[in-house]
């Protein structure tokens, strides 16, 4: 019997040792460089609560905008990875949530938010660790961050283009301004209010509301809306109800008989999607504003639909306005990488300023120094299909406003992020930047 040396045994070990070594190096070495070889791109939208009626949607369009740019060969010859996570419409978390995307994760970009407290949640954690996130959706303004780019309305490209159609083509002289109580409503209204103010509506000719997220007993509310809009003028509700609240309030003015003759309602926060989950019947004529609309007439918009429904397996599905500030954001965001060469956060921020993709209108959306871009306004009617008649758009595109005209604290100020101003909140009257700059 052979016995095994005390040598032997220290080069049999050794010889182990090694040859366990070379293979975990080999495998760090293949998974390093198939992370290499890919770019992570974060996404950050309510799969549950009181917002994944709406945000659910935008995940499954980051997937498919991903799955695309992956058949055309990726970004700089890598493949994107979605990493997907749940907020869960809980504000908080959604900070906890981006940090984990951009420092665990360790996310080229993020996608996402819905609600401005949302996306208010995460620009500390962005602006901490510099990095960048698309944001889709109509905003309230008044902001302007180096690592937020604004793809979704400023109130310049939504709100005040909704009034004046009221105002001029409908002879609307009461307003209701009803809204969920949080920042984007409250901000919005106040802009609103200043500027019907400073149109000549007297302050007892505009009723404001607040309702909590999810708010489902609209009786009384609605009656109170009845109420004001019979004292003889022609009376017009501005909505700014997010999310499933939507529901029971249209559902209320239907069984209160409140057609869109008596008092027209104008939904900043209702689009496609919102409105495939209820009878539209009692609905019709009622309106919304928006920078697209699913049944908008062109080619690139076709496409888009028939890419969508394709992917998405459903040939019930709709598309809405925020999916396609998605498009366009993500767009952008690709081509300024291939611009810089990089995914770095620094360099993307100096390409992508002057930035031009197609959007789904027809046209083209360009990124300005603000970080907002230029659109199209459309108003469109609710038809029993649960689809939007364009009766009104804009010219041209109107370019996003990150500080309101018709605000004291803020008429004075300008953003810029290109050099050398490179300041979201420039005083033209005291020459200070008191926001986040490049210093």
């Amino acid at each position: 019997m052979h016995m095994t040396t005390t040598t032997e045994t220290k080069r049999s070990t050794a010889f182990g040792l090694a040859s366990a070594a070379i293979i975990a190096g080999s495998l760090s070495s293949v998974a390093a460089h198939a992370q290499d070889d890919t770019i992570k791109i974060g996404v950050l939208h309510s799969l549950s609560g009181t917002m994944a009626i709406s945000e659910t949607t935008l995940k499954d369009t980051m997937l498919m905008l991903i799955d695309q740019q992956n058949a055309n060969g990726g970004v700089l010859g890598k493949q994107l990875e979605a990493v997907v996570v749940d907020p869960a419409s809980d504000w908080p978390l959604f900070a906890e949530k981006a940090r984990e995307l951009i420092e665990v994760e360790g996310v080229a970009v993020t996608f996402g938010a819905w609600t401005s407290v949302s996306r208010k949640s995460v620009l500390p954690v962005l602006e901490e660790l510099n990095s960048p996130m698309f944001y889709p959706v109509q905003y309230e303004g008044e902001e302007s961050s180096r690592n937020v780019y604004y793809t979704g309305a400023a109130p310049n490209q939504q709100a005040i283009p909704a009034v004046d159609y009221l105002a001029r083509d409908l002879g609307v002289e009461r307003w209701v301004l009803a809204g969920t109580d949080y920042v984007y409503p409250r901000t919005t209204n106040k802009i609103l209010e200043a500027y019907l103010s400073a149109k000549g509506v007297a302050s007892e000719d505009i009723m404001i509301n607040y309702t909590p997220f999810g708010h489902s007993d609209w009786q009384s509310i609605v009656s109170e809306i009845q109420s004001f809009g019979s004292e003889g003028k022609k009376t017009a509700v501005v909505s700014t109800i997010n999310g499933d609240a939507n529901v029971p309030f249209y559902k209320e003015l239907g069984n209160q008989g409140i057609s869109a003759e008596d008092i027209p309602v104008v939904a900043f926060s209702v689009g496609e999607e919102e409105l495939s989950g209820f009878d539209t019947s009692p609905l019709v004529g009622h309106l919304a504003a928006w920078n697209y609309f699913m049944s908008v007439e062109s080619d690139v918009n076709d496409e888009f639909i028939d890419t969508w429904l394709d992917f998405i397996g459903d040939e019930n599905r709709v598309t809405n306005d925020p999916m396609e500030a998605h498009y366009i954001g993500f767009n952008m965001w690709v081509k300024a990488v291939e611009k810089a060469g990089t995914v770095d956060a620094d360099a993307v921020a100096d390409a992508i300023i002057g930035v031009s993709v197609p959007n789904l209108t027809g046209g083209y959306s360009t990124m300005m120094p603000n970080h907002h871009i230029t659109k199209p306004v459309l108003i469109g009617e609710i038809q029993d299909d649960g689809q939007f008649e364009i009766v009104w758009e804009t010219s041209g595109l109107v370019a996003g406003d990150a500080w309101s005209d018709y605000l004291d604290s803020s008429k004075n100020l300008i953003a810029s992020w290109r050099a050398p101003l490179s300041c979201g909140n420039y005083d033209v009257t005291t020459g200070v930047c008191s926001g986040q700059n490049l210093e």
